[in-house]
């Protein structure tokens, strides 16, 4: 049986298009023939890079108040429930981030890192604090406190700065972000098909 192609989801917390992605990525990638590789991350230091201390969508109110409006509507045509706006918009995602970190290579990190999507974006919960956190792990049958307390360790910070960084050096610069096996990097929710597509081996005519 031939090795099915790897996609690699760059997503942040924070980021409400890697909402809308990570509720489908799943299914098309399935759809597609391509394997998942889920690598959460923090956005906040490559946007300090480019001189931003906050969202772009909070420092500029026009691409702001669009963006919620687009995600009404793309909510709605994906069948999610209607989108909640947290407050404050973003929210803290470091502990969030921290956990998934700390979950790459268990069998969690999916369904937290959905959980943690619909927590914020559907439900208007906080996921900000540990503790909010931490009911989000019991809640799907995990020890939030043990996990939460590995997560805070100084070798998973370390893991968590350390996949930022290799975001940075590989040209990615906002969420969710895509990356194929030879390196095409494809940016935002309305390219997760084209990303799978070129994954799986399909290509316009002319690029290679």
């Amino acid at each position: 049986m031939a090795r099915r192609a790897t996609l690699e989801f760059w997503y942040e917390f924070a980021s409400t298009y890697s909402y809308l992605s990570a509720m489908r990525i799943e299914r098309l990638a399935e759809a597609a023939g391509v394997e998942l590789r889920w690598r959460p991350f923090l956005l906040g230091p490559i946007f300090a890079t480019q001189g931003w201390t906050n969202s772009p969508f909070n420092l500029f109110p026009a691409k702001g108040r669009n963006m919620w409006r687009d995600l009404d509507r793309e909510a709605a045509r994906l069948g999610l429930p209607p989108i909640t706006r947290p407050t404050p918009f973003p929210q803290n995602s470091l502990s969030a981030a921290r956990v998934a970190t700390y979950g790459i290579d268990q069998g969690w990190l999916v369904p937290f890192s959905k959980a943690v999507f619909e927590t914020s974006y559907a439900k208007g919960g906080s996921i900000a604090e540990p503790a909010a956190v931490g009911r989000i792990l019991d809640g799907l049958g995990l020890d939030g406190t043990q996990i939460l307390k590995a997560a805070a360790s100084e070798a998973n910070k370390g893991r968590l700065k350390v996949a930022g960084e290799e975001a940075r050096s590989r040209g990615i610069y906002g969420a969710p972000s895509f990356l194929t096996e030879d390196g095409e990097l494809f940016w935002g929710n309305d390219r997760l098909e084209q990303a799978l597509a070129w994954a799986a081996g399909d290509r316009p005519d002319g690029l290679r």
